[in-house]
């Protein structure tokens, strides 16, 4: 098979686990890793990777329901029972207090929850006593952390008791090191004795045969470390100490901020140092990350520090990690061979990718591929990714960067639509299976109002009237009170109706459309407000202040919009395929805009003039010339088709497709599917000049 996707640093790390399984009895293989044939993937959820990829987090919570364990680099392991456990970084807090009543403690949680300032409650025992402290943060810098305070002590002020919140820092002192958690607890519990506060039994990370030590203090400052040991030298004469000096450990502290109601602890892991590393061991049970929607995940997970912040990667399968992501990608009840295709082409994206997150392969938005973890599995899915093991798009002997997307409204995109580049394995061809996107949706009427308000209402709601309007235009009424008119065709729960119709109540019918879907859509109106705000930032011209005019002046091989003018003026983009959110979020660039307030008249001479308005046009009706009056005015183009004419100027995009329709689309390999193609076929229609290759 091919070269698995795993860091050297790790590769040398799961060779020693093999071999101390030998040795060790508490660690087990995993059940998933049956069968495995070596290929991994690493998966970035959490990091701050600068401009590349940053998804963060002040803790991390992990759950599984079976038996599981920590690895560190120096080879010790911790056992886990089934249940949670917490991660966070080491660094800048607030210490806002210490005390044995919980009661109080989770009251001023409970209260920081609602602010900027996250708390982070523990607990530990002191002289057989429960003790609670409770902190905030982390701060990026000590003055940040030093604003905190004011902020902190100003919402606790009731459950302080005459306690005054205080900076904490990272700079600790060792108190010796140990071979075992039992050692060290019992160091701790000596210590803490003698009323030395803030120590800690810690896992070291990295070196030494020794793979336990006790840390002690949380100063932010050279001064207070200096000061705290000669406050730990007095209370406790003959101990040796010395700085930690930025260790790899992680700092082992009891946690109680998994409920504020009640008490309810989990073992909470600090990561101190900048190089910090360790590997959660995962079971057949899968490992259930808290913070990413509390989703379940096979494989292990790896938590570090990366630019100060907490990262974690899930080092899973390959193999298994596309359970998952065909699974998120497209509908399992589609076709085998669809599900094939999608299989082979996420594939050979994720073994293309290298290791373009630094610390992973891939992330797990769409950024990379959509990954929810087990819950996204299929038996039919896990069929499909099984049946097509290995297998690859490759072009000139490389694996490619197997891009696609969800629809391409009839032609994929060429790559000069998308990134400016030329054409090769990807260029623009016909997807006609697109249309199974809109199969079985409903049909809606695009109805003008007798208030001048237009909209859609959807055909389950409609009573065809046998009357019509002079120029031939259906009219019709609704069947429910309140029937709800929408602004596009499709019901948005988050926006509001632009009108109700009630039985008895007439509209004028200007088109009958699908439901906006993945291959046919309508967005807007957008203001010219709206527009502004959305184009800034995102062109590389100037944003007028005001929007009259809005076209496409220039288009791409498969008709995708390179250009579009506000103004007359050129609104470029870097990208083309930037337009999608500099106007407003759209599904694709393959659209036309239709502006509400205007509209183009063909002269007797054979010119054009644009209008504007509903006011003011001249008519010509069965009764004669006029002028027209009134909130719209319906124009009818020559070959009938109808629209309203509004008083203010909104703007329509009405388009094709969902995505940047370069390489596969996802629909459009579903239609082809249903016509009989097998997924070889298919992959090679889009993917030109390409070959399918099993590694």
């Amino acid at each position: 098979m091919g070269k698995a996707i795993r860091t050297k640093k790790w590769s040398r790390r799961l060779k020693v686990l093999a071999a101390a399984l030998l040795t060790v009895g508490c660690l087990q293989v995993p059940a998933y890793a049956a069968g495995n044939d070596g290929q991994t993937i690493r998966v970035a959820m959490f990091a701050n990777l600068g401009s590349t990829y940053k998804s963060t987090t002040p803790l991390i919570t992990l759950e599984s329901t079976g038996q599981w364990s920590i690895q560190s680099e120096s080879g010790a392991n911790v056992n886990l029972p089934a249940g949670q456990v917490r991660f966070s970084a080491d660094g800048f807090r607030v210490k806002v207090l210490e005390t044995a009543d919980f009661k109080a403690a989770s009251a001023a949680a409970k209260l920081l929850q609602a602010t900027a300032d996250k708390p982070l409650l523990f607990t530990t025992s002191v002289n057989g006593n429960a003790i609670y402290q409770l902190y905030t943060g982390n701060y990026a810098t000590e003055a940040l952390a030093g604003q905190a305070v004011t902020r902190v002590q100003k919402v606790a002020a009731a459950q302080l008791a005459g306690q005054k919140p205080a900076v904490t820092g990272s700079k600790r002192l060792s108190a010796g090191t140990y071979g075992s958690i039992q050692e060290a607890e019992a160091a701790q519990a000596n210590l803490l004795s003698t009323g030395v506060s803030s120590v800690y039994p810690v896992l070291q990370l990295s070196g030494g045969s020794q793979a336990y030590a006790v840390w002690v203090g949380e100063a932010s400052t050279d001064a207070e470390l200096t000061a705290l040991k000669n406050s730990v030298e007095a209370k406790a004469p003959g101990i040796s100490l010395s700085p930690v000096n930025n260790s790899a450990g992680l700092i082992i502290r009891q946690d109680a901020g998994l409920s504020t109601d009640a008490l309810k602890t989990a073992p909470h892991y600090t990561i101190a140092g900048t190089e910090s590393k360790a590997l959660v061991q995962g079971n057949g049970n899968g490992i259930k990350v808290v913070e990413r929607s509390q989703r379940t995940y096979r494989g292990d997970m790896e938590i570090s520090i990366v630019s100060g912040d907490l990262a974690l990667v899930n080092v899973v399968p390959l193999e298994q990690y596309l359970y998952s992501v065909v699974g998120a990608e497209v509908y399992s009840s589609w076709p085998a061979e669809a599900l094939k295709v999608q299989a082979v082409a996420a594939r050979s994206y994720a073994l293309q990718q290298g290791e373009r997150f630094k610390i992973a392969n891939v992330v797990d938005t769409t950024l990379s591929q959509a990954y929810n973890g087990i819950g996204s599995e299929n038996d039919k899915v896990t069929s499909a990714v099984d049946a097509t093991a290995g297998e690859v798009v490759k072009s000139g002997g490389k694996i490619i960067e197997a891009v696609f997307s969800s629809n391409a409204g009839g032609q994929t995109a060429h790559p000069s639509e998308v990134w400016n580049g030329g054409a090769g394995v990807f260029t623009n061809v016909v997807s006609s299976g697109d249309t199974s996107a809109q199969a079985g949706l409903h049909t809606w009427y695009h109805v003008l109002l007798s208030s001048g308000v237009s909209g859609y209402i959807r055909e389950d709601n409609i009573k065809e009237l046998t009357t019509k309007t002079n120029a031939g235009l259906a009219k019709v009424t609704v069947t429910a009170q309140n029937t709800n008119v929408r602004a596009i065709p499709l019901i948005q729960s988050t926006v509001e109706p632009v009108a109700k119709m009630n039985p008895g109540n007439e509209a004028v019918v200007l088109a009958k459309v699908a439901q906006s879907n993945d291959y046919a859509w309508v967005r807007g109106p957008f203001t010219s407000a709206q527009l502004v705000k959305s184009l800034q930032g995102k062109t590389t011209a100037s944003v007028p202040a005001s929007i009259s005019t809005l076209e496409v002046t220039k288009r791409g091989p498969s008709g995708r919009a390179l250009e579009v003018t506000a103004n007359g003026q050129a609104m470029t983009v870097k990208y083309a395929d930037t337009y999608r959110s500099a106007l407003g979020g759209l599904p694709s660039t393959l659209f036309d805009i239709a502006g509400t307030g205007s509209y183009t008249v063909l002269g007797a001479d054979g010119k054009t003039a644009s209008k504007t308005g509903s006011n003011g046009a001249s008519v010509l009706s069965s009764s004669g010339a006029g002028t027209s009056s009134g909130n719209a005015l319906v124009v009818m183009s020559g070959d009938g088709q109808a629209r309203a004419v509004t008083q203010g100027q909104t703007f329509m995009f009405i388009g094709q497709g969902n995505g940047h329709g370069l390489g596969l689309s996802q629909w459009g390999a579903k239609g082809m599917a249903d016509e009989g193609y097998d997924y070889q076929a298919i992959l090679k229609h889009y993917y030109q000049n390409a070959t399918i290759v099993k590694e």
